[in-house]
């Protein structure tokens, strides 16, 4: 569907067609009735991060809003809450974090009230994220500083307040909400949310669509979850990275072949007796022209899956 830049006027009367709301440069597309998305940019973290990498969401009931991350700094944060403005007045009652990398939680400062009589937001995340985040604080302070200067400014970690350990319903009124916590797998703090009305699988980083895929916990989870996540009931997937798409099962199926491709290619080489260094230029060699950042992205993926699966 062709998408036209509109007012806000224009914006309320055309329901759920795909659309942009645009504030400055941030752009937010309506994907179904009530679902807005922010595609970030496909940028490496080590070669032109600033902060605004990821897909970030919300969505609108008739009693509040839930967002599904917020950026990577408190000034997409900010950015995703004016876009939400200019939706809709209703407040912000839940900020749902996809696992703990930087780029989809820095922004849910831009979340707490300015005046502390204000009710807060249930930040919901993963059983595990909390202690996750206070883990990596200090290496992700230090990240941010580097890359986001200014910008690192007042983007603080919020931990969860709602916990999900293996599922949990939320209600916006009129739409609800189903979120999954899923095993070690891109993360150990992956969750998963399936807005029941329109039928949007949010996928967070266990779906890369165009970029690379990442792994930083377990290769053989992630690829088990993907494959468990191919029967969803799904009607469209909003992937971490990539653009939202009907065409879901082709994009886990993309996923799942570069995995195990990079899965079956290390463990060659392990048994061949050859060298991680090697490995790096070698492993999934035929996925190279199948993805975008594929020579940095897979180097650091043997990097992560070779010293483990030596020891299988």
């Amino acid at each position: 569907m062709k998408i036209l830049m509109i007012t806000m006027s224009l914006f309320s009367m055309i329901g759920c067609s795909h659309a942009q709301v645009q504030h400055d440069s941030f752009v937010v597309e309506a994907v179904a009735d009530g679902i807005y998305v922010h595609h970030g940019e496909h940028l490496d973290i080590d070669t032109g991060y600033q902060g605004d990498i990821c897909n970030i969401s919300f969505i609108v009931g008739s009693k509040g809003v839930a967002v599904i991350d917020t950026g990577g700094s408190l000034k997409v944060g900010q950015q995703l809450q004016t876009a939400i403005r200019k939706v809709t007045p209703l407040p912000v009652l839940y900020v749902i974090n996809t696992h703990v990398h930087p780029d989809h939680i820095y922004g849910n400062a831009a979340f707490l009230p300015k005046n502390p009589s204000e009710p807060k937001p249930a930040f919901v995340g993963h059983e595990k994220l909390g202690n996750a985040m206070e883990v990596r604080s200090e290496q992700y302070t230090r990240l941010n500083e580097r890359f986001l200067h200014d910008d690192a400014k007042g983007s603080d970690l919020i931990k969860p307040t709602l916990a999900v350990k293996t599922t949990l319903e939320l209600d916006l009124g009129d739409r609800v909400l189903i979120l999954n916590a899923h095993p070690l797998a891109h993360t150990n703090t992956d969750i998963t949310l399936l807005d029941r009305n329109t039928g949007t699988l949010f996928a967070g980083d266990l779906l890369f669509i165009e970029r690379t895929p990442v792994i930083e916990g377990d290769i053989k989870g992630l690829i088990a979850e993907i494959i468990k996540l191919k029967d969803s009931p799904a009607k469209q997937v909003v992937p971490g990275h990539g653009p939202v798409t009907k065409d879901w099962l082709v994009a886990f199926t993309n996923a799942e072949r570069y995995l195990t491709v990079l899965l079956k290619d290390v463990r060659a080489s392990i048994q061949a007796n050859e060298g991680m260094e090697k490995a790096m230029d070698t492993a999934a060699a035929s996925e190279r022209n199948h993805w975008k950042l594929f020579e940095i992205a897979n180097r650091r993926n043997v990097n992560t899956i070779y010293p483990v699966l030596e020891w299988e």
